[in-house]
Formats: C-alpha cells, structure tokens, sequence
C-alpha cells in the first residue's frame, strides 16, 4: 500500500461518516464580498509556506484531500441563483470537483509567476473548494514553496491555515499538539472605551496616491522579513499595538511627503478572530472587523511613542471586549433577505461608492505567531509564511504580519490603480523604520 493509499484510508478510518451535503446561505461577510466583486481587483487572499525540502506530490494530493474530507465546510460551490432569490447559497458538496493542488513547471521566476496568479485570478466560486494550491520550485533554489490562493468570499487566511495544518498533520502521519489559546495581551478588569479621537462622520485620510504603473489586472505585493518588536515586562500593550501604531506612523508620514489633505483621522480597520486554534476551529471567514482611530496630532512628527502605544492599547482592548456583527450592523441590515439578493447586491455596490470618504485608511492584519508547528516530515516545517489581503480601492493598501521562528514576515498589498512597485517598496522601508522607532521608544 502507498503512502498516498495509506492517509487516505486514515481519513476513511476517522469515523466521519458520509462526507455532508446540503445547503448553507451565505454570511453576511460572504455576501458583502459576492457583491462588491470587481475583476479588476480580484478578492483573494494569498498564502505562501515556505519548507525547507520538497514534498512527495502523491502524498500531498493524498494530505489535501484528507484535510478538505476532516474540515468539509470548505468543499462548497455557489449554487446557481434564481432570479427572484432571497440568499447566495453555498452547497456543500462532500468531494472536491477539481485538482486541488497542482506542480508548475520548476522554472526561474515560477514563484513570482504564482505570487501574480494569487494577485489575479481568483478560484472560480462555481467549483468546490473554492481554493487552490501550487507546490513551487526554482531551478537552483533550496526547498519549495506551498502558495495558497483562496476566493475571500468563501474562506479567510486563518481558516485556510488550518487545513494547512491538517494537512501537515496527515502528511507527515503526526499529531501535532493542540495550539494555545492566542494571547489578546494583559488581563484586567474591563473598562470603559476610551474617547474617540475626532467626529465619527469626519472624512477619514486616505492613502496618498503614488506613481501606479500601467494598468495591470490583481494588487502588488511587497514581502519583506523584520524582527519581531520586543514588549518589556508589565507593558498594557501587546505587539499587535504596535504594528498599529507603526502602520499609523507610515501612512501620516507617507501622506505628509506626498502633499494629502492635513488634519484629517486616521481609521486601521483590523480583524479580531476569536475562533479556537484546534480541530474543531469554524472554516469559512470567521472574522470581526473594528475600526482602531487615531486623531492627526497624534501622528504628527515628534509624537511621543510611548503614549500613543498606551492610548493605542486602550482603544483596541475595548474594541476587541465589545460584541459586534462581522462587519457591523450596516451590513447585516444590508444582508437581511427581505428583498432579493439582486436588489441588494445594487444597493450596496451603490452605498459602497458613496461611503468611500468615510471607509478606513488601511487595514492592517495581525495573524501573531503561526500556532501550528506545519511539520510536512520529510520536507521539513515551515521556515517563513507570508499572507496577504485584498487592497481593492477605495482603500487601496493592507498590511499582513505573521511571525514564524522568531521573525515577522510582513506583506504589503496594493491596488495598482493607487501605487507602483518603487511606492510599495518605500512604503515597506517606511514601515521598517517606524516599526523599529516604535520598538526602541517603547523600551
């Protein structure tokens, strides 16, 4: 029996049943994502796992496939609308349609040619799972690359970590121990939500245009690996404050070289995900979106760190205490099925347009440290992992970190409508050094 037969008889053997079937409406994530598609920006999220070895192709397929059969919520396909349909449906189909993972050609420049596929061409809605996978390789280059590509209106980064791990799990025919808890910084008794600096109806800054290239389908992307800030002991703030604040720090400075409107707020829409780590974690976008604010006196040059990261850690502290749908009630008012699915889709691609001088600055998505060890046996645990999330205008640029190792693998995604790739690559300087500013005022 081969390695490939033998995972699969382990999932067989798992005691799960017939794989589920039926029908799943679409959260209101997913459908706010469904309605605002635009195929010029394409709203995928990219994961790349880099091993230090190169997998045995037979017995990943087999690991793939046995991780979609444990985690069966990611084998959906959109069901075909009728006309005067309420919801967006998911079926959920208990087998893949297609190849899940496939092996480009081992070429120079095969990793940036995937990294630009991840960008661009999102897995159909229409085939489950809606996620693919290439193993990448270079001729010359040690190891191999795993690059995720997911369609963000069916799943999220996290949830697609997990099947990874899944995977990692049956390929190398280990169980890994189950992750902590994540740490969501010092425990105290709750308080009260800070003063929000500035009006809530303000007009937000925007990221200030750059010098955008000719016009090309998918975002850019700038990864880059930097030192995990430190936190002394006691200190109320955690590292994803400071993230915030050095992502903060890089627009307002970013803003103020290229002549944007002064005063205004700035608005960090961050993702809270409050989903257990294990075997049992929800698969699907799981998320919670707030919105952390920062008044323009408070990014201004000569700012004193120190206190910004103690205001800072206030304001996310609260957020994260307080109960809120996923994206707020607006679009759960928006999801309701009182009129049909293609009354509101108009309407909140209308209201999308409209409320773009009040959507957040940027986003900035914090994974923390990758809980799973992503042990693929013979070719090795994951050296780095990289994600990075959609940068559809208006908001036009997001910052993705997670740390493996002890370094933080950070991301910055682009729409080219707004940037260029010498403006992503001095926006990831900038943020070196804020970051490192912050680290060192922080001390």
């Amino acid at each position: 029996m081969t390695a490939a037969h033998e995972i699969a008889g382990a999932r067989a053997g798992g005691g799960a049943g017939a794989p589920p079937t039926g029908a799943v409406p679409f959260s209101v994530v997913d459908e706010i994502a469904r309605h605002c598609a635009d195929p010029a920006e394409p709203d995928t999220v990219h994961i790349e796992i880099h091993l230090p070895g190169r997998p045995d192709p037979a017995r990943l397929r087999a690991a793939v496939d046995g991780a979609l059969g444990r985690h069966p919520r990611v084998l959906v396909r959109e069901r075909a609308a009728r006309r005067y349909a309420l919801r967006y449906v998911w079926e959920l189909t208990g087998t893949p349609d297609t190849g899940v993972v496939s092996f480009p050609p081992a070429e120079p420049g095969a990793l940036e040619a995937a990294r630009a596929r991840s960008l661009a061409e999102p897995p159909p809605l229409t085939a489950s799972p809606p996620l693919r996978l290439e193993v990448v390789r270079e001729p010359g280059r040690e190891g191999s690359v795993l690059l995720f590509t997911l369609h963000h209106a069916a799943l999220d980064g996290p949830a697609c970590l997990r099947i990874a791990a899944t995977a990692a799990d049956l390929y190398s025919g280990t169980t890994a121990a189950r992750p902590a808890p994540a740490a969501r910084g010092a425990a105290g008794p709750p308080a009260p939500p800070p003063p929000v600096p500035g009006s809530a109806y303000a007009r937000v800054a925007r990221v200030a245009a750059g010098a955008p290239g000719p016009p090309a389908p998918g975002n850019g992307m700038d990864l880059c690996e930097l030192p995990v800030p430190a936190r002394g002991p006691g200190v109320p703030w955690t590292v994803n404050d400071q993230l915030m604040v050095a992502t903060a720090l890089t627009v307002a400075e970013w803003n103020r070289l290229h002549g944007a409107p002064r005063g205004r707020p700035l608005r960090i829409t961050m993702p809270v995900d409050d989903r257990p780590r294990g075997p049992e974690m929800p698969i699907g976008n799981g998320t919670r979106l707030v919105e952390v604010p920062f008044a323009a006196e408070e990014t201004a040059p000569g700012a004193d760190p120190r206190e910004l990261l103690r205001r800072t850690a206030e304001r996310t502290r609260a957020l994260k205490a307080v109960p809120r749908p996923p994206l707020g009630a607006p679009a759960a008012l928006l999801t309701a099925p009182v009129v049909p699915v293609s009354v509101r889709a108009r309407a909140t691609r209308a209201l999308r347009r409209a409320a773009g001088p009040w959507t957040s600055t940027t986003l900035l998505s914090n994974i923390g440290r990758i809980p799973y060890p992503l042990d693929f046996g013979d070719a090795g645990r994951a050296s780095a992992v990289w994600f990075s999330a959609p940068a559809r205008m208006p908001r036009g640029l997001t910052f993705t970190t997670a740390s493996t190792g002890g370094r933080l693998h950070l991301a910055l995604r682009w729409s080219r409508a707004l940037l260029g790739d010498e403006d992503g690559a001095r926006l990831r300087d900038l943020f070196a050094q804020r970051l490192a500013a912050v680290d060192q005022g922080a001390r």
